[in-house]
């Protein structure tokens, strides 16, 4: 352990179960039930809470990439276009290659200085005493890189809030029980407007790469709003500052709390084939529930970036095998600079109010305050 307080720790564990409590009560009051087993079938879906059953359903279960209620369908309703989700074999393979270009070290420093301009500007009013909303931060931040990384016509933020509404829409497919009328129309224009405003500069209108483009706007923008404002509530509440401004820490404490928030908990996912998972029949066509929150250990073992997680057991939050997500990378630079950022100030909570209607758990707003400044830290 990290030594610090019991009472800290269960402070910051008892904030950030909100985000899970308050937006889907139902499904995470199911989820924490059926955890104590590593895998358990309620009817038709077979839901996967344990690290290694986890990892084989990643890796070794053939998967139905545009089946109804799975991330790949999600993606696959945003668009009529090949999405990289739905592709599959060499065509699969050969977009993952090119995104993973596109967010490997290179682009990701070529991207550093967009979000990084956006944390200077946007975290100054600290340094007055005034307070800072770390919400409409992480939204400019990833509507910014997005924008970037797509040499996108549309601002920073109307591209958050459109992919931010475009997953809103879609993720109801993703939950059990009834869809609200409607929801179809909502999600097409959603997806329509997103689309707009990630035409590329200088070639406005759909191109041939326009759903890629919205997918990749969507996972990057939600994630990012729901992982960077989480990571900020530990670090002030657990009292991780210190390990935030240590260059030698901050990298083990970036993978400890991606590995903590799990910004997306939950993988639908559906079975193409017949197979097993730790002793659990599963059969073609099986809707499966994977549980990254719970593989990573993300509900039992607080951040510690003096004794990690094995690096196997973390990165279970950004999937497995050929279903690892290829912005890994670009998530832990960016929460990296965040905390680096934010360390020198050692801000506390002083208000948040869950996002009840986001597509991942998190916050609608999270306002810190300075505790030091700049100037005294050093």
């Amino acid at each position: 352990m990290t030594g610090r307080p019991s009472s800290a720790m269960a402070r910051a564990r008892r904030r950030d179960r909100r985000v899970y409590t308050r937006s889907h009560p139902v499904l995470f009051a199911l989820l924490a039930v059926t955890r104590r087993r590593a895998v358990t079938r309620l009817g038709g879906a077979v839901l996967v809470h344990g690290t290694e059953p986890y990892r084989q359903a990643l890796t070794r279960v053939p998967l139905d990439r545009t089946a109804a209620g799975t991330t790949g369908g999600a993606a696959r309703r945003l668009s009529t276009g090949e999405t990289l989700f739905d592709q599959e074999g060499s065509g699969h393979r050969a977009t993952r290659r090119a995104v993973a270009d596109d967010l490997g070290a290179t682009g990701v420093e070529r991207l550093r200085p967009v979000w990084r301009g956006v944390l200077t500007r946007r975290l100054a009013p600290l340094a007055e005493g005034r307070d800072v909303d770390l919400v409409p931060l992480a939204r400019e931040l990833a509507g910014a890189t997005v924008r970037a990384l797509l040499d996108a016509v549309g601002g920073p933020e109307a591209v958050a809030e459109a992919a931010a509404g475009a997953a809103a829409a879609a993720v109801r497919d993703h939950l059990p029980g009834p869809r609200p009328s409607g929801t179809a129309r909502a999600a097409a224009a959603a997806t329509a407007r997103l689309e707009a405003l990630l035409a590329p500069a200088g070639a406005p209108g759909a191109t041939a790469d326009t759903a890629l483009r919205a997918v990749l706007a969507v996972a990057a923008v939600n994630t990012t709003v729901a992982a960077l404002p989480r990571a900020a509530a530990w670090c002030a509440d657990a009292r991780l500052w210190d390990q935030a401004a240590d260059d030698r820490l901050r990298p083990a404490l970036v993978g400890e709390l991606l590995r903590v928030t799990a910004p997306s908990p939950l993988l639908p996912r559906s079975a193409a084939a017949d197979a097993e998972l730790s002793g659990c029949p599963v059969r073609a066509g099986d809707r499966l529930i994977l549980v990254a929150r719970h593989a990573a250990r993300a509900h039992a073992d607080p951040p510690d970036a003096h004794h990690p997680a094995p690096p196997a057991v973390a990165q279970l939050v950004f999937g497995a095998g050929g279903h690892a997500c290829p912005g890994a990378r670009l998530a832990r630079a960016q929460l990296d600079d965040t905390l680096s950022a934010l360390a020198p100030y050692r801000p506390a909570v002083v208000r948040a109010r869950v996002d009840r209607g986001a597509a991942l758990p998190g916050w609608r707003s999270l306002t810190v305050r300075a505790t030091t400044g700049p100037r005294e830290d050093r």
